[in-house]
């Protein structure tokens, strides 16, 4: 075979050296489908062609396979070994077009092209940077460990502080109960000893609201006696038509009868009961609205005759006598409009009654004794009771901690109430793990919810590498927003980035070492790109 065909490499295996042979291009992983003196067959299985037809630049298989090291199948990989850095494929395509892919130069064997072999240079720069990346990922995954012992301390504090506050609980729920006995105890005289006040007050208004309707009585029907022979007839009554029953008609002989009891004159003692029939709609002549004013007609007013009607004063040439008249009616006209009619006879006594009875007396000191007794038991009632519901807010949030998803061995659980922040150009970023995210304009502006807490959303075998949170403020026409954190592995706890790539969808980057794997062998990952 020609050495475009082959290639030989030499694998130190201890002290000794071993010769493998392999069509150029293919990786050692595929060797054993290409052993020379052998038909060979397409690695998809459609033909089989002997042997010597493998690379010799014609494309007969399908998928490529029989020409590793050419440019001859459009389809077909080429495997560049790249000692001393990592091995990779390209398309065939690449094949000796005069640029170097592979640093080795191998995949221009015959274009002529003057490449060199960088792969060790690679591969140094490639073992420092992994380098580095171990030393971060060590140091990263040493801190890991701190949290974690941190964690676990912090989770039994919590779990001790919730089982104090628990017992704590139990007190304050026995003295609760004790007080709120205790009030209600006191509260039972207090709402006796106020309701006889308030009783007593009652009965005194009502002694006096009959001396007042009795002495009114009297007034009205010394008011009614026109006469003044002592009785108050049916004549004397109909002067008075607001105490028409029906208010349709006139007040008629047989209605005022009615209201007199059938009789025809009643003296001051039996008007008492036709007091209580007229009471209600009865206007004193004494307190009577005055008539209002007639109005003239509107037709019945005459301007003055012009000596002349083709020539009235211009609005200008008003003299100012005319104007002052013209301001004089105005204001008189505004004084119309702003006049209110007096109130009523029934409101004006009403009011006066209202102010006859005043307000409800202090109360004397026994009740006054009680009322304090009970405010007292009241308010330690409400201290404690308050006290309980702020005991129970602890429990709730500490079962809400204690129980809550911080990962595998509580590594994140440092995360929990705090918040990080990132500055660009545009806008301040805030990111409260297992919180909320938020968007703020830098200078100046309302915050925007870029999402609440969702779940850990990492791949099956890492879901700790990832967080959602959803349901934040809507777009404009759009969804609601909702942000993605990748978190990365680092010395430090910070936010990095932040991008849109999707509308109201962002993604943002944060370190922690909460989220350090443990390093792999160093030697085992820097010599592990050796095949040849």
């Amino acid at each position: 075979m020609t050495s475009c065909r082959y290639l030989l490499l030499l694998l130190s295996v201890g002290v000794s050296a071993v010769e493998i042979q392999r069509p150029r291009g293919v990786p050692l992983s595929k060797r054993q489908f290409y052993e020379e003196g052998k038909p060979f067959t397409c690695l998809d299985g459609s033909r089989t062609i002997p042997f010597d037809r493998v690379n010799d630049d014609y494309c007969d298989c399908q998928d490529g396979s029989d020409e590793p090291g050419t440019a001859a199948c459009p389809n077909g990989s080429f495997h560049c070994t790249n000692a001393g850095f990592r091995p990779g494929f390209i398309p065939s395509s690449r094949i000796n077009d005069g640029i170097c892919d592979c640093c080795d130069t191998t995949d221009e064997y015959n274009s002529g092209a003057a490449c060199q072999n960088t792969c060790r240079e690679m591969g140094r720069k490639e073992r420092e940077s992994l380098q580095k990346i171990a030393e971060i990922t060590k140091e990263g995954f040493l801190l890991k460990q701190q949290l974690i012992q941190e964690a676990k301390r912090g989770l039994d504090d919590k779990k001790a502080k919730h089982a104090d506050i628990e017992v704590s609980k139990k007190d304050l729920d026995r003295t609760v109960e004790a007080l709120r006995t205790v009030k209600e105890t006191a509260e039972q005289p207090e709402k006796e000893a106020k309701e006889r006040h308030l009783k007593a007050w009652e009965d005194q208004k009502a002694v006096v609201n009959m001396e007042k309707d009795k002495a009114k009585m009297a007034e009205v029907f010394l008011e009614l006696d026109d006469d003044a022979d002592g009785f108050v007839s049916v004549a004397e009554l109909l002067s008075h038509s607001e105490l028409d029953s029906d208010s349709e008609d006139s007040f008629t002989e047989a209605e005022a009868q009615g209201l007199m009891g059938g009789v025809d004159n009643v003296d001051p003692v039996a008007f008492e009961s036709v007091w209580n029939n007229i009471k209600e709609k009865y206007k004193s002549e004494a307190n009577a609205d005055p008539p209002a004013p007639v109005e003239t007609p509107p037709e019945e007013i005459r301007e003055p005759e012009s000596d002349n009607d083709s020539e009235q004063y211009p609005d200008e040439d008003i003299p100012e006598e005319e104007e002052d008249e013209d301001e004089e009616d105005e204001d008189d006209d505004s004084e119309d409009r702003d006049y209110k009619s007096p109130p009523t006879t029934q409101t004006q006594e009403k009011k006066a009654d209202d102010d006859d009875e005043g307000t409800m007396p202090p109360y004397d000191q026994e009740t006054q004794n009680l009322i304090d007794a009970a405010q007292k038991a009241r308010d330690a009632f409400d201290k404690a009771e308050k006290a309980l519901l702020e005991v129970d807010d602890q429990i709730k949030s500490l079962e809400k901690e204690i129980s809550f998803d911080l990962g595998p061995s509580a590594e994140f659980a440092y995360l929990y109430s705090q918040c990080y922040e990132l500055t660009t150009s545009e806008y301040i970023y805030r990111l409260c793990p297992f919180n909320r995210v938020s968007q703020k304009p830098k200078f100046g502006g309302s915050e925007t919810n870029l999402g609440s807490w969702g779940h850990w959303a990492g791949p099956e075998d890492n879901i700790y590498a990832m967080m959602k949170y959803e349901h934040g403020t809507g777009c404009w026409q759009g969804p609601n927003r909702s942000t993605t954190i990748k978190l990365t592995c680092g010395k430090e706890t910070v936010l990095v980035s932040t991008s849109e790539p999707s509308r109201c969808e962002y993604l943002m980057e944060f370190i922690s070492p909460a989220v350090c794997q443990e390093p792999p062998n160093l030697d085992s990952e820097l010599h592990g790109h050796t095949e040849l």
